[in-house]
């Protein structure tokens, strides 16, 4: 990866084309440089890591890769035509390698649940389990792609900055039952608590309460069917490699270790806050800039980068009283000799414990104390892609859904870390991997203090903003910024909302406000 002195970014500001500063590689910041590179800007992208992915990036320890953050590819098309827009060929530079079975699910009285994308495998499943159900579960099928096509296809693909957008809509929103939330709905299609379950955990993947997230979010079940599930050999910080590649192959200049402090705004007249002129570096370095896209998290960008500037709609005080996502345990560990142990460990799995609606409900609304019992999402990518381990060595990760830190008095995570992970162990050792303790051979872990410093996140939140209904597409931080000209988001925080396809699509929003370049004036 280029590392590149202030003197090379200043040619490139002085370069006969608009310039656009990109704040944070993360996969929609790097997607944001790509499309911008597309329409004619000069693009510099800075992040205070040390490789590009923010959340989807890696680190190696003891011989270990461990994927930090995402591990699903779920529409492969949103990084194809990415890469597209850019003249490239997504396959090219990326491996997907197709998931059968996408993941299975644990239950507490040890029955497993395969999901697939063949849906007659699928019918089995659901038929083995609750054979009552069947009829519910082809309904739910079809719910689950009416809510694709609305919502992702439609809303989630376009800007929703105007309130007449949502206003065309409303109706749809009505027609959809957008008001029940994802559980709601599954319960009104299938009565085995182990189905409801399965068929509606899906938004804890991108930080929502199932039991309060609208049912829109059902539409994961036909995204999965349609385009399946894949993982990216490599890990998804390949991808974000990739990206940051075709960024610097467009001429674009990517400053990692570089840690952007506010975001500077001149006053054009009386009655506008002002017009984006760049940004200033936490070293006192300013970058001139004729526009600002933001990969921060939104609520960090506006109480942090744009402190210093009037703001009428997202003050510190509204960022404060907004539901934010539940804060992540984060458990990567190797172990040594296990490539042939736990057969029925495959790449993707899903722990439950005992409870499911009491547990979620802790998570959400009790920020002051951790449960004593947990779910988890485990990962073993070694089992698709050697690359991760040492040979004969197996790579997992552990993510437990915690609360933020959004309270008074949240979790120390300093004098509970260790316990916690401890409790992870021992739940995946009595449950599912019988001896683990004993074949440890090297562990971190990240924790939502750990999120809150690595990656800004305010509250430690997971995945920004939870995305409920009043907190979805217009009522989100905007694409194009509601308080300055020429400053634009991507990423979790903004609209479409958190979740890798929704990231890489909030890039392509944002191209749509975004002029194409014109020759940057002698001014």
């Amino acid at each position: 990866m280029t590392r590149v002195d202030p003197a090379l970014a200043d040619e490139a500001v002085r370069a006969d084309r608009p310039h656009a500063v990109v704040i944070g590689a993360g996969l929609g910041g790097l997607a944001a440089a790509m499309r911008l590179g597309a329409k004619g800007y000069r693009v510099t992208v800075v992040d205070k890591l040390d490789v590009p992915g923010g959340r989807g990036s890696a680190i190696w320890q003891d011989g270990h890769r461990f994927d930090l953050g995402p591990t699903i590819v779920t529409v492969p098309w949103v990084f194809e035509e990415l890469w597209k827009a850019c003249g490239r060929e997504f396959k090219q530079d990326v491996e997907l390698a197709p998931m059968d079975p996408f993941y299975e699910i644990v239950f507490d009285d040890g029955e497993r649940f395969r999901a697939c994308q063949d849906t007659d495998r699928m019918r089995a499943e659901v038929a083995r389990l609750s054979p009552s159900d069947l009829e519910g579960y082809d309904k739910f099928l079809k719910d689950s792609e009416k809510r694709y096509w609305f919502g992702f296809e439609n809303l989630g693909r376009r800007p929703m900055h105007e309130w007449w957008e949502l206003g065309k809509v409303l109706h749809i929103f009505g027609m959809l039952r957008a008001d029940k939330s994802v559980y709601a709905h599954a319960a009104s299609r299938v009565k085995d608590e182990r189905l409801r379950m399965a068929l509606s955990f899906h938004p804890l993947f991108i930080g929502g309460d199932p039991f309060n997230v609208t049912s829109m979010y059902i539409l994961v079940s036909y995204l999965e069917k349609e385009f399946g599930v894949h993982y990216a050999m490599g890990g998804v910080a390949a991808i974000a490699k990739a990206m940051a590649d075709v960024v610097e192959w467009q001429g674009g200049l990517m400053r990692l270790e570089t840690e952007v402090d506010e975001i500077l705004v001149k006053k054009t007249s009386p009655k506008r806050f002002g017009k984006v002129t760049g940004v200033k570096l936490a070293s006192g370095e300013v970058i001139d800039a004729d526009l600002v896209v933001s990969n921060a998290d939104s609520g960090f960008t506006y109480s942090h980068l744009m402190r210093n500037v009037p703001r009428w709609r997202w003050t510190d005080e509204t960022l404060n009283k907004k539901r934010w996502s539940m804060g992540l345990f984060v458990w990567y560990f190797g172990t040594k000799g296990t490539r042939d142990m736990w057969k029925d460990v495959g790449h993707h799995t899903v722990l439950n414990g005992p409870r499911y609606k009491g547990l979620v409900r802790e998570i959400f609304f009790d920020q002051e104390n951790l449960a004593d019992d947990m779910s988890l999402y485990i990962h073993r990518p070694s089992v698709t892609d050697p690359s991760a381990a040492p040979e004969g060595d197996d790579t997992f990760y552990a993510l437990s859904p915690v609360p933020n830190l959004h309270s008074d008095n949240p979790i120390d995570w300093k004098a509970n870390g260790e316990r916690y992970r401890q409790m992870v162990q021992d739940f995946m050792e009595e449950k599912l991997m019988p001896g683990l303790g004993d074949k440890v051979s090297t562990s971190l872990y990240f924790t939502p203090e750990t999120f809150q410093m690595r990656y800004l996140s305010p509250f430690g939140a997971g995945f920004s903003l939870e995305p409920r209904i009043f907190q979805s597409a217009n009522f989100r931080p905007h694409n194009i910024s509601e308080e300055v000209e020429g400053l634009y988001m991507v990423g979790a925080g903004t609209h479409p909302g958190a979740g890798l396809p929704s990231v890489i699509t909030s890039a392509e929003v944002m191209a749509k406000l975004v002029p194409d370049a014109a020759p940057a004036s002698a001014d």
